[in-house]
């Protein structure tokens, strides 16, 4: 039997309160992800019925709050006996059968793979080069990819561009997908994510965004650092987060810097960020580099000289993408012409990319490698010393200085300890007649030159002759 107004009125006092209570034991974000929905529909023989406008909703709150409702409201009204969840639409009870979760189901197989990016083939395990640069991010990859269970939640990687971590991501789908084709997976950009919430919003249709999102088994967010400053779109990618952390849901995130690093993020989104394992890829090494252009040798069945691979693993310290792309520069180059890959050609044909790799070395760094080189310390390149072993490594630094930085003989001469500019015109001079005269000597400097000048380390020369 239906209740008066009256009554009516009574039921929707006590479940103000109920609300309440719910709201400050589960918190805000659940509560604005499962019961902000959830309406008062009638109540008669002792049975409450609330509504709620999807079968997503309604299924997560019987699962998982149907006795916490029931308890605080017999708190208020101990004539309940039970509580019921039904589906609704606009505001009106609706049919409780199986059909809203079979329509659901199709929406969202026929969705999901529009939603998620294609999966780029070339991206796996198997072509992945491992080094000490990137290795705990692989091995992270690779246990989250082959577990059962979700073994840190999120998986956030971070580190430069170039540097693997979309190729991780994407190879990471392709295990699970390898293992358990069943499984849902979802890989976007925050970008992508960002579009189709908005989208989501201007067609009023959050609901099936929210089922498309929260009802995956893993969701994968590349390049977060792009909801910056988006307040929406951070605020609705916190409740997914959330609900599907709740629901033992695999999440694994990328971006350029740390959780705690990111700007324009708010706190809580940085602190939920860290939850699991944070595992950086840094700057590629000269063994890594070189193993990565060994490796695309390889495939690209072209026949390079180590040198030239040498060289490349050398000059090309920026990232993976210009690293293979100066291959596939070169390769390709010799294909056409039908000329031989030698030193040579490769620096005729890359020299906008060199150029545009170098670094612009200055007197500190010039200072602090000659020292290194020579085992003086980096105070006597000020000091008043005049003995040959520390005035012939200062004597160079101030050639180098002179050479390759756009600074003014004075203001060298106040690097070197106050000194005036004819000391440093005196000193290139020396290293000048020392080059013409002594053959050693001259490649020496010379090799110190091209590392300073390509932005390598200068001090990378411990098999050159020693200068006495």
């Amino acid at each position: 039997m239906s209740r008066s107004s009256d009554d009516l009125t009574e039921l929707q006092a006590q479940w103000a309160s109920v609300r309440g209570k719910i709201r400050r034991k589960i918190g805000e974000a659940l509560f604005k992800s499962w019961f902000k929905p959830l309406s008062l529909i009638r109540y008669e023989s002792d049975v409450l019925i609330l509504g709620v406008p999807n079968n997503f909703v309604r299924t997560r709150l019987i699962e998982e709050y149907h006795d916490l409702i029931k308890l605080t409201w017999k708190q208020h009204n101990k004539k309940i006996k039970s509580v019921e969840i039904v589906l609704t639409k606009d505001g009106s009870e609706k049919e409780d059968n199986s059909k809203p979760r079979e329509i659901k189901n199709k929406k969202q197989t026929s969705i999901s793979p529009t939603i998620s990016a294609e999966l780029d083939q070339r991206f796996t395990f198997s072509n992945f080069i491992v080094g000490k640069p990137n290795e705990l991010a692989f091995a992270a990859a690779r246990r989250v990819a082959e577990s059962q269970n979700v073994p840190f939640n999120p998986l956030f990687l971070y580190g430069g561009v170039g540097l693997g971590k979309t190729h991780l991501m994407h190879a990471i789908a392709h295990e699970i997908k390898k293992r358990n084709p069943e499984r849902r997976v979802i890989y976007l950009s925050a970008e992508k994510f960002m579009y189709h919430f908005i989208k989501a919003l201007r067609f009023k249709d959050t609901v099936s965004f929210k089922e498309q999102f929260r009802t995956v088994d893993v969701l994968m967010i590349d390049d977060v650092q792009f909801i910056s400053g988006k307040d929406s779109t951070q605020e609705e990618f916190f409740h997914t987060f959330n609900a599907l952390v709740d629901q033992n849901r695999q999440l694994i995130i990328s971006a350029d810097k740390s959780p705690q690093d990111l700007e324009g993020i708010e706190e809580r989104m940085r602190s939920r960020l860290g939850w699991g394992l944070v595992a950086d890829i840094h700057p590629l090494n000269y063994e890594l580099r070189l193993s990565i252009l060994q490796a695309k040798e390889e495939k690209l069945q072209v026949n390079i000289s180590q040198s030239v691979l040498e060289f490349l693993a050398h000059k090309i310290t920026s990232n993976v993408r210009e690293l293979e792309g100066a291959l596939n520069r070169i390769s390709a180059y010799s294909s056409l012409v039908g000329k031989e890959i030698t030193l040579d050609m490769t620096q005729e044909v890359l020299r906008d990319l060199l150029r545009s790799s170098q670094r612009k070395v200055n007197i500190e760094q010039i200072q602090k490698k000659v020292s290194e080189h020579f085992n003086v310390k980096m105070s006597d390149m000020s000091s008043a010393r005049r003995s040959r072993t520390i005035a012939r490594p200062r004597q160079i630094a101030m050639y180098l200085s002179k050479n390759l930085t756009s600074r003014s003989l004075p203001e060298i001469g106040r690097r070197f300890g106050n000194r005036d500019h004819t000391t440093v015109i005196h000193a290139v001079k020396k290293v000048e007649e020392l080059r013409n005269t002594d053959v050693s000597f001259d490649e020496d400097v010379e090799i110190h030159s091209r590392y300073c000048e390509y932005g390598t380390k200068c001090g990378d020369v411990s098999e050159a002759g020693s200068i006495s």
